[in-house]
């Protein structure tokens, strides 16, 4: 398993984006300068009103499958 941490600090009118038909990834950099490409519908939940802010870690097993993404900060 690896484990990777973002900081995102997106404002509303760019997650509106998540929900355009068609856009199913997103593209983010790890704090360890990994690229990442991540199912927007793991960030859905985390839009607020405001966007989306704070520290994340995404855990992946051993077939890049995505065991988990949660907020932490």
């Amino acid at each position: 398993m690896q484990t990777f941490y973002f900081t995102l600090s997106l404002k509303y009118e760019l997650c509106e984006r998540l929900y355009i038909p068609g856009t199913n990834t997103v593209v983010m950099r790890a704090d360890n300068g990994k690229r990442i490409q991540l199912p927007v519908r793991n960030l859905r939940p985390h839009v607020s009103p405001i966007g989306i802010k704070g520290r994340f870690r995404l855990i992946i097993d051993d077939n890049n499958k995505i065991k988990s993404f949660e907020k932490i900060a």
